[in-house]
């Protein structure tokens, strides 16, 4: 199974927290493969720097705990992004440049037929063979509806947080290469996701429950830590990730993470440490 995240250094405890849900939840025995992409902007920002080798080799670690054949590949997209995207009205965009850069899936020819893209903020509650086994065949990708946007923009409005690709397809229908265009000369509302939804071709709609941003459901396969509106005490939103360990058990209540939650502690510890 192939799983994709994109980000720079600070991205670590949300794909050391997301990765070790996905092994401590599945039961198939195969390996694993990490794709990781990510880039030096630091001239847009100071802390635009890459994801590190030593947070690389922790995560490789924690990884091969579970499978010695599971694998962490880094994929390093600066050149790529100061050709393609450099000076582009989406680079000041919501979130930060690395939510482009999974527009380059296309142009990496490490990047297999079929992958499982995921944002940072996703844990598993249950086996993530359940949503990577949806057959994409006749599709470029398949995502799950966004939890505001298919009331407020479209009923099939999509979040593109969790987006099982088929690549094969994509390159066929030129997905990223029409996402990237609008990229480049279109500023965008979500900039990359509203790329990827105006370039789409065909989508395989897939239930609430593989992309759930608001609650955590006793079917509930993924866990969406997105930015959320709360009523109470009065009406705002507030962005808690899984990471923020205490904030998130005080507002959310959950227990379903604590034996993931633990090991990333440990494992973070390590990183410090040495």
């Amino acid at each position: 199974m192939n799983i994709l995240y994109a980000g720079n250094y600070k991205v670590f405890d949300g794909v050391m927290t997301s990765m070790l849900s996905i092994l401590k939840r599945t039961k198939v025995t195969e390996p694993f493969c990490f794709y990781i992409l990510t880039m030096d902007v630091s001239d847009i920002k100071e802390e635009y720097t890459p994801i590190t080798d030593r947070q690389i080799d922790i995560l490789s670690q924690a990884a091969k705990k579970y499978n010695p054949d599971n694998q962490i590949k880094c994929i390093d997209v600066t050149d790529i992004y100061n050709r393609e995207f450099a000076g582009s009205p989406n680079e000041q965009c919501y979130c930060s440049p690395y939510t482009l850069i999974r527009l380059f899936m296309d142009m990496l020819p490490d990047i297999p037929d079929k992958i499982l893209y995921l944002d940072a903020d996703i844990m598993f509650q249950h086996d993530v063979a359940l949503l990577y086994n949806y057959d994409v065949t006749n599709y470029e990708y398949a995502a799950a509806r966004d939890h505001y946007g298919k009331y407020l923009i479209n009923p099939n409005y999509i979040n593109a947080g969790v987006l099982l690709f088929n690549m094969k397809r994509c390159k066929e229908t030129k997905l990223f290469e029409k996402a990237r265009e609008l990229i480049k000369i279109k500023k965008l509302t979500f900039a990359d996701q509203s790329a990827i939804i105006r370039s789409t071709t065909s989508k395989k709609l897939l239930p609430q429950r593989f992309n759930d941003q608001k609650f955590l459901h006793k079917h509930t396969v993924v866990r969406h830590f997105s930015k959320r509106l709360f009523y109470l005490p009065y009406p705002h939103t507030e962005n808690i990730k899984q990471w923020h360990i205490d904030r998130m058990k005080k507002v959310f209540r959950y227990n379903q993470f604590d034996d993931i939650l633990e090991e990333y502690l440990d494992w973070k510890e390590k990183l410090e440490n040495e």
